[in-house]
């Protein structure tokens, strides 16, 4: 399986996707931290820059037409922490980019008589219930739909499915705490193809051994696939339930509970249940990231021994699912990359383990 990835900040599908034998014909990232760690770990994967331009240079055949295309547009336009200017923000905007690639993409492979990609979408859940219909706007231009399809009951719900005259469409809200990561942190995760046999809702959905009413466990565990639910898939999704054993604290003990600070002084209060990179909160823990233009910020903090001290880079590699230092690299002439921008980019990224889980299930359909 071959990929192509926009908005690829530092690349967390091909670290999920890596295990499972895939490997990326080319990336689209701008930033210019992003981009160095890019050139670090994939210096034999060329990365294309400006995502708008790419359907031009896929459909004159500069750029290839990969198996899989996938991307997390800018979720800022979208976003409880944002100004939520949705599609009049430049940003927002670059959803429907993402549909003219993969139009461009199946335009190609249907000349060279391939199966079509399979569509690969994140963002942030505030997409679903924007004041312009942003969501049912990006799911027309992948559907193949003129005008923007509208929600039954006047708004998207978590998880649903498509089924338009260009691709099949499935959606799902996932949490990645159910995944073996200690934070709680929910996006929307899209999956579509017009390929023959391939099915979205079967990417995303589970309709074997369902469970139901059984509260998350908060011990530490194995990490299981979270469990759809109740309702249905098709049409207007019904309720969901993600469910699963939540991952452990980094250094609390196995029931969550915090240990005594003359037991434990260096305790950290690892706040599971928590989006560590995304909004602020009182208590034990105090989040949010603040970043100036200039990629610095103070990073994502946790109280110790009564005191308030920064998540380190390394911390934050680790909720994400990335191995331990992987944002670290030689930059601007330094040795070591400075907190900042290392902070930014991984709160940015995408939750590891949630992506190689729907990787994995994507291998399996096709098998």
């Amino acid at each position: 399986m071959r990929f192509g990835s926009v908005c690829s900040g530092i690349e967390a599908a091909s670290v999920a996707w890596h295990p499972l034998g895939w490997k990326a014909a080319w990336l689209s990232e701008i930033e210019p931290f992003p981009s160095a760690v890019l050139a670090h770990h994939y210096p034999d994967v060329p990365n294309l820059g400006d995502m708008t331009a790419l359907p031009e240079r896929i459909r004159s055949g500069e750029v290839e037409a990969p198996d899989l295309f996938c991307g997390g547009t800018p979720c800022q336009a979208f976003s409880v922490a944002g100004l939520r200017n949705s599609l009049d923000d430049d940003r927002g905007n670059l959803s429907l980019t993402f549909c003219e690639i993969a139009d461009a993409i199946d335009d190609v492979r249907r000349a060279a008589g391939q199966q079509p990609a399979i569509i690969f979408w994140e963002n942030v859940p505030g997409v679903l219930n924007t004041k312009d219909n942003a969501f049912g706007c990006f799911l027309a231009g992948l559907a193949g739909e003129s005008l923007p399809l509208l929600p039954a009951g006047g708004r998207w719900t978590n998880a649903g499915c498509v089924l338009g005259p260009q691709r099949a469409i499935a959606w799902r809200v996932l949490d990645a705490q159910y995944f073996g990561v200690a934070q709680r942190r929910r996006r929307v995760f899209v999956v579509a193809s017009a390929r023959d046999g391939f099915n979205p809702a079967e990417i995303l959905f589970e309709f074997g051994g369902v469970r139901r009413d059984i509260a998350p466990s908060r011990e530490a565990g194995k990490a299981v696939a979270p469990t759809a639910a109740g309702g249905t898939p098709f049409g207007r999704a019904g309720s969901w339930w993600d469910g699963g054993n939540v991952a452990a604290t980094i250094t609390t003990n196995s029931d969550n509970q915090r240990m005594p600070d003359k037991d434990n002084a260096q305790l950290v209060m690892q706040p599971v249940g928590v989006d560590i990179f995304n909004a602020a909160f009182t208590g034990d823990v105090s989040v949010p990231l603040t970043h100036r233009a200039d990629g610095t910020g103070t990073g994502p903090t946790v109280m110790q021994s009564m005191a308030v001290r920064r998540l380190t880079p390394v911390e934050c590699e680790r909720l994400q699912g990335f191995p331990d230092n992987y944002t670290n690299i030689h930059w601007r002439k330094q040795a070591a990359s400075p907190d900042g921008p290392r902070y930014k980019a991984l709160g940015n990224s995408w939750a590891v383990p949630v992506v190689r889980w729907i990787g994995s299930r994507i291998q399996e359909s096709l098998k």
